[in-house]
Order: C-alpha cells, then structure tokens, then sequence
C-alpha cells in the first residue's frame, strides 16, 4: 500500500461525506483510507458504510482524545508506505494523490505538506477566513504562500509522513492546538528531508462565523508560546507580529480618544486587505468580510500570545488552552 490516508473525525459527518466524494475521484488509486471517530455525539459511521463499496476504508470510534492522538490511534492501523493526515474539512481535487507522487518520484522526500484553497461554492465568509489564513498580509505567507516570510511547515490539514519516521518520531504530541507544528518542529530537528508540495493542495473549510475563527486563532496563539517553552528557538519574528498587531491596535484606539488621526493605520491596513482579497476574490463583499476575518485573525492569535505569555513566562504555570467546553460552538 502506498499511502493511508489519516481522518480524525469530531461531529462532522457531512463534512466526511464531502471528503470521502472526493476521493472516489482520485486519479492514483494506490491507497487506503482510516477514518477514526473520536468520541463524536454525531457519529460518521453511516457516511463511511456509503463507500465500502468504492474505497478501500477503515472504520474505527474511540473516546475522545484530541486530533493528535487520534491520528495515532488510526496511524497504529494504518498499512501504508506514507501517511498523509488531512482534516475532515477538507475537499481534495482529483489529482491530489497524483501530484503527491509526482512530486515523489522527482525529489524523495521524509515529510511534506501542501497548501489550501477555497472552492467557488464557499461561503463569502469561509472565502474570507481563507484568504486571511493564507494572504501574505495576514500570515507571512508561511502557510504555502509563494512569497513567505518563515519556512514552510506542514500542517495537519495537509501532511504527510513515511510510515517509519512517523513511529521513529514516536507520532503528535498529546497537545490539542499546536501539535502539528510540534510534530514539524521535531521532523527538521531529526534532520529528516521535507518539502512544500505546491501542487498537492486542498480546499479546507475552516471556521464557518468569526465566532468560531476567533477561538481557534486564541488557542493557535496560546499554542506558540506552548511551542516556545518546549523549543525556545522555534519562535521566529514572524510568530510575534500579530502580538504586535494587537498592541498597535490597543495603542491606536486609546489614542483615538485624543487625537484623530489615531486610527489611520488601521484604516490604511483595512484598505489593502479590502483590495488585495477583493482583488483575488473578484468580489467586494467578499473584501469586506475579509477586512473583518483578517482583524479577527490578528488580534486573536494576539490576544492568545500575550494571554499565554503572562500566564506561562511570567506568572509560570503550566500549559493550558481556551474554551474548553464551547470550542465548537
């Protein structure tokens, strides 16, 4: 078997459906695919029977555990060559699979990652928090961008492994938010060969209101200081800027109570995301949600970063993460 294809799964069956459609459409047919319920109240069981007949498929429910954790759990039951871990949000193109192993067959590769898109038949909002994910002007374009401002690490929306540097790297971390970059923190650490594969990408989801975008960019945050105290040189300036942001916000909307012009960079930073994701949406409304993604991308992560620090550097205690009971809502 050449590649096992990893899905933990948290209360989203039509989201596996989605996923599992799209790879009945892959044009390399040289896989497997595990799909581990973990301790879901809506469960997908149903949806994975629906393709028995067309995908070699793996069915297995657990307690719930987090992501990380129920990657290994299917990674222990997984055959393949490579695993590739994707997130049950996402949608794969037809030839997903074919450009992994294209990209493969040129240069071999221990890990790798690839980058996200959005399908025309996104909301405007998820369109907008996937612009505000991916955009230069919001993350450096460290998340597969052609420009970028850190090296490339996969994420587990879209990541592969050889099977044998997965169980050598003794697989996630039990960290909930983060683990992904710990587990590349730890690939590049082992000397292992990684690559961006920037024709192995997916349409990622996301979060579908703000609301939702606000809590996991707070925990994403939290999680970099997490990495921080496990791996000091892990954090790089690109890591504080939004720290940074935050503060220079606070900064401008205090000094708005006495001078005007206060708010300006603000505003000129609101009309270069309005044009640049208006510009590469081909909509106004979608520029506009953008703007909104964008602030709420920033000062999230931020406000998580400062929050993490104070907590874990200066009043040092322990890890720990946010809205444990309604993340999801």
């Amino acid at each position: 078997m050449r590649y096992s294809l990893i899905i933990p799964v948290y209360n989203r069956p039509d989201e596996v459906d989605e996923l599992l459609q799209s790879l009945t459409m892959q044009s390399f047919k040289d896989f497997e695919v595990v799909v581990v319920e973990d301790g879901s109240s809506v469960p997908c069981q149903e949806v994975v029977l629906r393709y028995a007949d067309r995908l070699m498929i793996h069915y297995y429910a657990k307690p719930n555990s987090g992501p990380g954790q129920t990657r290994n759990y299917g990674a222990e039951r997984s055959s393949g060559e490579y695993l590739i871990v994707l997130d049950s949000d996402c949608i794969l193109p037809p030839g997903y699979l074919a450009a992994v192993e294209a990209e493969l067959q040129r240069q071999p590769a221990d890990a790798l990652g690839g980058p996200d898109r959005a399908l025309p038949s996104f909301t405007p909002m998820q369109k907008a928090i996937n612009y505000s994910m991916t955009s230069f002007f919001t993350t450096g374009g460290i998340r597969g961008g052609k420009r970028k401002m850190d090296k490339f690490y996969p994420r587990s929306f879209n990541m592969g492994l050889r099977s044998e540097v997965y169980r050598a790297l003794g697989g996630f971390s039990p960290m909930r938010f983060g683990e992904d970059i710990d587990m590349s923190i730890r690939i590049f650490a082992g000397g292992y060969r990684c690559r961006l594969f920037p024709d192995a990408w997916v349409y990622h989801k996301r979060r579908t209101d703000l609301k939702k975008f606000f809590k996991q960019v707070h925990n994403s945050g939290i999680a970099r200081i997490n990495l921080y105290k496990k791996y000091p040189s892990s954090l790089k300036v690109v890591h504080l800027l939004p720290a940074l942001f935050t503060l220079g916000v606070a900064t401008c909307l205090v000094g708005s109570l006495w001078c005007r012009y206060a708010l300006t960079p603000l505003l000129l930073y609101a009309l270069l995301v309005l044009v640049d994701a208006g510009r590469q949406n081909r909509s106004l409304r979608i520029g506009l949600y953008s703007v909104a993604a964008a602030y709420v991308q920033l000062t999230g992560y931020g406000s998580g970063f400062w929050r993490a620090w104070w907590k874990r550097c200066v009043l040092k205690k322990g890890e720990f993460e946010a809205f444990k009971k309604n993340f999801y809502r």
